[in-house]
């Protein structure tokens, strides 16, 4: 039987990139819902043998966005019953407030837009293997929650300790964006390019550059880890 995952985006323009090319390529169907856009969730969420949350630009204590409510408590069903979720960025967000955690901004205004050093710990060593920078675009960050597991931090000095944490057997969460390809990279450039004037932010060379440098290993580990996320 043909697995199905289940895409929450957040914006009309939003996709689901590197990790949508790396789920079909495994032979699983890709479905996508929006539920900040008016978009229903499906009634039958059990057909689904996955959940994907992805980012956004609102904050995940944006307690009055009626779509954000409806997204915490999707994901409360799936961790209760411990079944495959994934948190990107603002998905990780509110998978920490969901279970107890805060999500809040750096004290000095600081953000992490580029690539950055990632350093995983425990049994993130195994599954971030290979991994050295991955692609951020955050102004929030998150304490890591409790009953949570712990994968991956930033280097000494990072402007935002926590990078990756796990919950049960199959749910996952990262602060970074294993979805963007290059394709994506300059949308996002172009959309909101002004961003690089934030403190933290790296320069657009760098963004360019890290393209050539990390992005082919971040793809390659994403599609394995995909395989194992989905499949225990």
């Amino acid at each position: 039987m043909t697995e199905r995952v289940l895409c929450v985006l957040h914006q009309g323009h939003s996709v689901t990139g590197q990790v949508g090319v790396a789920l079909r390529q495994l032979g699983v169907q890709v479905q996508t819902v929006r539920p900040l856009i008016g978009q229903r969730l499906p009634r039958d969420l059990q057909r689904f043998d996955g959940l994907i949350v992805f980012g956004g630009p609102m904050s995940a204590n944006d307690d009055h966005l009626p779509g954000l409510r409806l997204e915490m408590q999707l994901i409360e069903r799936f961790l209760r019953a411990d079944r495959p979720i994934w948190g990107i960025c603002l998905g990780a967000q509110l998978m920490a407030r969901v279970l107890g955690g805060r999500v809040y901004e750096h004290p000095e205004s600081q953000v992490e837009i580029g690539w950055y050093p990632l350093r995983p710990i425990g049994a993130g060593r195994s599954i971030f293997r290979g991994l050295t920078h991955v692609y951020q675009w955050h102004r929030e960050g998150f304490d890591c929650p409790p009953g949570a597991e712990r994968l991956a931090v930033g280097v000494p000095g990072a402007l935002f300790h926590e990078q990756a944490y796990r919950v049960g057997h199959h749910a996952i969460a990262t602060q970074f964006h294993p979805e963007m390809h290059p394709k994506m990279m300059r949308r996002w450039l172009g959309r909101a390019g002004h961003m690089l004037e934030l403190p933290g932010a790296l320069c657009e060379p760098a963004h360019r550059q890290g393209i050539n440098r990390y992005y082919p290993k971040q793809a390659q580990w994403l599609k394995r880890t995909l395989a194992h996320w989905l499949r225990g």
